[in-house]
């Protein structure tokens, strides 16, 4: 990457780590606003300061230690000057950046990064106890991908448009994509750019949704005519893709606690033509109780720590905590415990995560088999971002006898 040598675009980068790092806001938002708020930025410069903002966030800790001291609202240009040195490239000879030696630099990462996978990985000591108590040897190769930057990849909404027809659509608008041969309606960009602004994304020819992601709807086996839930339905992106799967038959309840979410999904549903799809916020038992035994398929995609998608929101390493993950474990079972009522005798249900732990999925599952004798397991998928080079996610299909 080279340096833009403009000081308006390190303020803009160095007041968005301040809000992510010391607001506790998260990095795509921030980033969206810091854009947003200087419409005079050409390609050139949103890209250098989206690059950097999500490099040092993912490297913070790393960085931290070439620096020999935290990161703090009054050293964050010495931090990001020590990224640009880590990867041999020039400073501006600004005031801001006189004081930074790159020999020291490179000598204190050397010393820190030898012999300590967290720090050389750039993640909580914690988060690397938990990781290797559950994943053994599997945990470094896991954080190594997920180190690396998620490539943007599209789902074509099959109610609109065949993949192949998507993919000429997009070059017309000059983006270039490459056909994803495992994933049925997936293209990868080339490079990133935003596609919001296509003409192709306001039609609602499709929708911006990991390959890992794109394989959790079909996994649910629906059928056109079906009457299904997904139970935490979120801003709809699995729902959409179940609408397709089902070519807008029969009835998909989304649910939700958050009625703004529900809202952003029937906006979304709107532009994707997706039209048997009916909203519904969770917001008394009564919600689950009047659906009880009605559902041919349902979706849980769970709330979960997030520890498959790392590559794609880094500052959830700096946002997590041991506390988090065993709180949403508890209500991972409770969700299970409490929807699984949806489903009716003959039906089937998925239970998703977008985590690779095995005590957020397959002990999840596990536990909630013995005290449900009436579902089955019939199969179970574990993704994992060293093996796809994409998102991690868990996925069991249990059948309702």
């Amino acid at each position: 990457m080279k340096i833009l040598p403009y000081k308006n675009l390190f303020i803009g980068i160095t007041e968005t780590l301040n809000n992510v790092f010391f607001h506790n806001k998260y990095a795509d938002r921030e980033l969206e606003r810091t854009l947003k708020s200087n419409p005079k930025w050409g390609s050139k410069d949103r890209g250098f300061i989206a690059e950097t903002v999500y490099d040092t966030v993912r490297w913070k800790r790393m960085i931290e230690a070439s620096m020999g001291k935290n990161v703090s609202p009054e050293n964050l240009w010495e931090f990001v000057g020590t990224w640009f040195l880590l990867n041999d490239e020039k400073l501006p000879f600004w005031d801001e950046f006189k004081k930074l030696s790159s020999k020291e630099i490179l000598k204190r990462n050397h010393v820190a990064t030898d012999k300590n996978f967290a720090v050389r990985a750039s993640i909580p000591d914690w988060l690397d106890e938990l990781g290797r108590s559950e994943l053994g040897k599997q945990w470094e190769k896991e954080m190594e991908a997920m180190n690396i930057p998620a490539p943007t990849v599209i789902r074509a909404n099959t109610l609109k448009i065949e993949r192949k027809s998507l993919k000429n659509e997009l070059r017309q608008e000059r983006i270039e994509t490459e056909v994803l041969s495992k994933y049925p309606d997936a293209l990868q960009l080339v490079e990133k750019t935003n596609v919001f602004r296509t003409d192709a994304f306001k039609n609602g020819l499709f929708e911006i949704q990991d390959a890992g992601s794109q394989l959790i709807s079909p996994y649910l086996n629906v059928q056109p005519g079906m009457r299904v839930v997904d139970a935490c339905a979120g801003a709809g992106g699995k729902t959409l893709h179940l609408a397709a799967l089902m070519e807008n038959k029969g009835q998909i309840y989304a649910l939700d606690i958050h009625e703004w979410k529900l809202l952003e999904l029937k906006k979304r549903a709107k532009r994707a033509g997706a039209q048997n799809i009916q909203t519904k916020v969770i917001d008394s038992t009564k919600v689950i109780k009047k659906m009880e035994n009605t559902a041919d398929r349902l979706l849980i995609d769970a709330p979960c720590s997030g520890l498959g998608v790392i590559s794609r929101n880094p500052d959830s390493k700096w946002k997590l905590s041991l506390d988090f993950i065993e709180n949403i474990q508890k209500e991972q079972e409770k969700i299970l415990n409490d929807y699984c009522k949806m489903v009716k005798p003959g039906g089937a249900m998925v239970y998703a995560t977008c985590s690779i732990l095995p005590s957020e999925n397959q002990n999840q599952v596990a536990k909630f088999l013995k005290n449900h004798p009436e579902f089955k397991l019939v199969r179970e998928k574990q993704i994992l971002p060293s093996q796809s080079g994409f998102d991690g996610f868990y996925m069991a299909y249990l059948e309702k006898s």
